[in-house]
């Protein structure tokens, strides 16, 4: 039996939501139980995963985001508010890549990276928290990282910067969020298999990346679901400042 966890009346946020990780995650959490506010730019995108979990029975809302800007991220927790009354998980998915040379790397692209990556998941985690605080009932929030936080690859340094940057911003909202029941932790998907990789994965270099990897497999959406649904439930109660790397080993394979 697969591990289950329920979030009947529990509200989630996801950012990054309209495609992906993020609109797997979210009809995942609904699945389960969750009310769920898709957010993201595009909100076309978000109401056609809202249709899915209304489709199979869930409940979501739509929100148009922008991480990196304060006022969006406060309008988006307004919006929630509004709907359900409170904010019980935030998962804070969104993100971007580029595959540059280190030399070749503009100033412009870098601040893109690194501003959704990283001051996006500020941004929001900030607003979410204080709307938590505010309540007195606490809250928990999931940050999507990355194996490359901890370990490099060549010419992704922006994304592999904000990652471990990611992470080291999970234990601060930890430590200093746990005294208002506000938990925090990272979850860092390895290489995992999507629409948009599965060509690269199936030439010669991107085959050559898999036997690098202990499993000798990519990792697929359903691997994550798992350790999101323990993350966002009470199941982890006392799991806070955490990293959970699922990458089928990929972190201790040798160098």
């Amino acid at each position: 039996m697969g591990f289950q966890a329920s979030f009947d009346g529990r509200t989630v946020l996801i950012t990054g939501a309209s495609r992906g990780l993020g609109a797997h995650f979210s009809e995942i959490l609904a699945a389960s139980g969750a009310r769920v506010a898709v957010a993201a730019r595009r909100s076309a995108d978000c109401e056609a995963v809202c249709d899915r979990i209304r489709a199979a029975g869930g409940e979501a809302l739509a929100i148009s985001l922008d991480v990196t800007a304060p006022a969006s991220a406060d309008a988006a927790m307004a919006a929630v508010l509004a709907a359900w009354g409170r904010l019980d998980v935030l998962v804070n998915n969104a993100g971007i890549t580029a595959t540059t040379p280190l030399l070749d790397q503009d100033e412009a692209s870098w601040s893109r990276i690194m501003d959704t990556n990283l001051k996006g998941a500020f941004v929001v985690g900030q607003a979410a928290a204080r709307a938590m605080a505010a309540d007195g009932r606490g809250g928990n929030i999931v940050n999507v990282a990355s194996i490359l936080g901890a370990r490099v690859a060549g010419q992704v340094a922006a994304y592999a910067a904000s990652k471990a940057g990611l992470l080291q911003l999970t234990k601060s909202m930890a430590l200093e969020w746990a005294r208002h029941g506000i938990r925090a932790n990272a979850l860092c998907p390895g290489y995992v298999e999507t629409d948009l990789n599965r060509d690269f994965f199936a030439s010669e270099a991107g085959k050559a990346l898999i036997r690098r990897i202990p499993t000798r497999r990519l990792g697929q959406l359903s691997d994550l679901d798992g350790p999101l649904l323990f993350l966002c439930s009470d199941a982890s109660a006392h799991v806070t400042g955490a990293s959970i790397a699922v990458d089928g080993g990929h972190l201790v394979s040798s160098l």
